[in-house]
């Protein structure tokens, strides 16, 4: 393998010292229209191989920009796909590490063909191998579908592009004005893009995140663990409003793996550790809280579009490759505007159904409100919770018991209200209510949390769940 080359230098910041071992090095283009024949193409522009992250062995390809501008011509695409069929053969993970200017004009059908072999074998690793990419450079048109297809997505904050149409090309807009290429937009806006940053960043989130995935869908992600099972979880009670917070207070050595840090913040998702397992986790957020403790965004406590289908995406990653999830649930409703309203219904179904249809051991802790058909949603009982947990001032119920009093005193008087309010929150929001009625299996204390979720995925660790025969389903 060439010491010199970009790409090659990115390969060695991303294993460990020393373990790569290059594919495919002698390979060049094919093809000779446009004098491509007199071009040097070396690895024809893809540096293809295997090596480990932290002794896991992981496929990574790496798009050589000197080389024709790192762009996909015929070769180029089956060594990519050579490299899916290893990691499919042997179950590990396929990272790809992207820089190009996209197809290769001069190979025009061979081209296209390889990026439809690229688009085949990510479909067949969907859910079999953990797949990961990292845009460093241009990654632009149908290119574009690669970072989109895989499982999680990374890119460089400055120099990466990420687009299918350029933005000065989409009408009435222009870079200046609106770079939807760029890192923030696509972290930001699409929810196409997990995390940004420089390319040490990068790499270093990447390794920490494959250390949290099994290799592939046959295996189960757990690894030493060093912290107290019964740790008291001191000041978990002060973040219901910020989850990400709260998340890293139940985890092993507080360590909280977020996924899509920058986008629907109303609404967080990553992995977390409990007793070595690895845990994916959704939880409903208020408030976000900076390294300096001050809080930089607020939300109402209601499912959003963004939220919603975020969540969803990543319980269905978490289903697929045998991962429990755990819920943190504080949700009074529905996010209410005119724009919303257009997506609202299809996204809350998304979310719905993934819970439902997940199979693997699902804990939900109350720790806030519990209102309505959100609630419903946010992986209750209903829709197949294992086991639910609650904090001892939840709520849970149809409504907040002042709205309730209103429509049910309609017309009587403030005292008749307040009067109302009071028994309805009594009789029909109290967290008692709900266990008595079994909806909730256990209250406890916020200090508690992470012991009693602990000990409910130490219980539900052989859990095994059928589902009707069918191909798959449908929503």
């Amino acid at each position: 393998m060439s010491t010199t080359s970009q790409a090659s230098q990115r390969i060695n910041a991303l294993l460990d010292e020393n373990s790569f071992v290059e594919i495919g090095a002698l390979v060049t283009a094919r093809a000779t229209d446009f004098n491509l024949k007199q071009a040097e193409t070396p690895s024809d522009g893809v540096v293809t191989g295997y090596g480990v992250i932290d002794g896991n062995l992981v496929y990574v390809y790496s798009q050589d920009a000197s080389v024709l501008n790192g762009t996909v011509g015929e070769m180029h695409a089956k060594k990519i796909a050579n490299l899916y069929d290893l990691a499919l053969k042997t179950g590990a993970p396929v990272i790809g590490l992207i820089d190009s200017a996209g197809l290769r004009l001069q190979e025009a059908t061979d081209a296209l063909n390889g990026f439809g072999e690229i688009y085949m074998k990510q479909t067949l690793a969907s859910g079999v191998i953990p797949q990961i990419t990292a845009v460093f450079g241009n990654c632009g048109g149908g290119l574009a579908l690669i970072p989109a297809m895989t499982d999680f997505a990374f890119m460089e904050e400055k120099k990466a592009k990420l687009f299918v149409n350029s933005p000065n090309a989409l009408e009435g807009n222009e870079i200046s004005r609106c770079d939807t290429s760029s890192a923030a937009f696509q972290s930001e806006e699409t929810g196409l893009v997990d995390a940004v940053g420089d390319e040490a960043a990068i790499m270093a989130q990447i390794r920490q995140l494959v250390s949290m995935l099994p290799a592939n869908n046959a295996e189960i992600a757990v690894g030493d663990c060093t912290d107290d099972l019964n740790r008291a979880c001191v000041e978990i009670v002060n973040c219901v409003g910020d989850t990400s917070i709260a998340l890293s207070q139940i985890a092993d050595d507080g360590i909280f793996v977020e996924v899509k840090q920058n986008y629907a913040k109303d609404m967080v998702a990553g992995f977390i550790r409990l007793n070595g397992a690895t845990i994916g986790a959704v939880a409903n957020r208020t408030q976000v809280y900076n390294a300096d403790g001050e809080v930089t965004d607020k939300f109402d406590a209601a499912l959003s579009v963004r939220g919603a289908e975020k969540a969803a995406e990543f319980i269905n990653f978490c289903d697929a490759f045998d991962i429990p999830v755990l819920s943190l649930t504080n949700v009074a409703g529905f996010a209410a505007t005119k724009c919303s309203e257009r997506r609202i219904a299809k996204a809350v179904g998304k979310l719905t159904y993934a819970f439902a249809n997940a199979t693997v051991p699902k804990v939900n802790v109350i720790i806030g409100k519990a209102y309505g058909s959100a609630y419903v949603a946010m992986n209750s009982k209903a829709i197949g919770a294992d086991i639910t947990i609650a904090w001892p001032d939840a709520e849970i119920g149809m409504m907040d018991a002042n709205l309730a009093a209103k429509i049910i005193c309609d017309g009587q008087g403030s005292e008749a209200i307040d009067a109302c309010a009071k028994e309805y929150a009594a009789l029909q929001n109290n967290v008692t209510s709900a266990a008595k009625r079994g909806y909730v299996d256990q209250i406890v204390e916020p200090v508690d949390t992470r012991k009693y979720v602990i000990g409910a995925f130490e219980m539900l660790a052989t859990k095994s769940e059928g589902r009707p025969d069918r191909k798959h389903g449908t929503v």
